[in-house]
């Protein structure tokens, strides 16, 4: 039966009804810090990583954005400043302490006349069909429980012509990169969330939840069969983080 199904969070198995509260509990755990671990944990570099992807995503004034587990609002504050006071972005995360962090901060930063907060599950967008000109996520993919269901969902709410941007961690492809990158996430990582928040097990987890998520090539697949075409991916930092992008037509 559904309710027995099993699904990964980390490397352990658990009910697939289990992943998106233990997904939840992670984040209220780690919402205070997360723009500083961000910064500790990639000595700046996820700056440079959502920067290319804002300039790729490729946001026209007047349009309409929806980012996708948007967290602190990185992404939101300069889609808002690109889309000017005719267009809109939405800023939906389904964790209620990492959506209180964004609205806060755009707040605060006098940036939020045009962005709207909503609390919603990747996997069943509360938004009509054909709604969105561009639908980005960021760091958000690799935890929900049903990929390749959010995926459809994202398709479904992007009006034709409107395109997909997935960033997200991937595999290294540089030669020699890999052994250090493991040693990195698996020693060094933990044992940064134990020193800076007191919590050693969500940075397991999140070592453990890049490792479970689809290569740069299987993302690609399973965006096309969600209905994206014209799908692509730029390796960035050798393949730690990748960025792909689909299209709806």
């Amino acid at each position: 039966m559904s309710e027995n199904k099993q699904t990964h969070f980390g490397y352990q198995n658990v009910a697939e009804s289990e992943k998106a509260k233990k997904v939840a509990d992670v984040f209220h755990s780690v919402a205070g810090d997360y723009d500083l671990m961000n910064d500790l944990m990639s000595f700046g570099v996820h700056r440079l990583w959502k920067q290319f992807t804002i300039d790729n995503v490729n946001v026209r004034p007047g349009q309409k954005v929806l980012d996708i587990a948007g967290g602190t609002g990185d992404l939101a504050k300069a889609f808002a400043k690109k889309v000017g006071p005719e267009g809109e972005v939405i800023l939906a995360d389904i964790n209620a302490s990492m959506l209180e962090q964004g609205k806060d901060r755009l707040i605060d930063e006098g940036i939020a006349g045009n962005v709207q907060f909503v609390q919603a599950n990747a996997e069943c967008l509360p938004f009509q069909d054909n709604s969105f000109d561009r639908v980005t996520i960021a760091f958000g993919l690799r935890n929900v429980t049903h990929i390749d269901k959010a995926l459809r969902s994202m398709y479904r709410v992007l009006k034709p012509g409107g395109s997909l941007s997935i960033l997200e961690f991937s595999k290294p492809v540089l030669p020699g990169l890999k052994p250090i990158y493991d040693i990195y996430s698996f020693q060094v990582l933990p044992r940064l969330g134990e020193w800076i928040v007191g919590d050693k097990d969500s940075y397991q987890y999140l070592a453990e939840s890049i490792r479970m998520f689809p290569s740069q090539a299987n993302l690609i697949e399973k965006m096309q069969q969600a209905g994206f075409e014209d799908c692509h991916y730029n390796n960035l930092s050798g393949g730690i983080v990748a960025l792909h992008k689909g299209y709806k037509y």
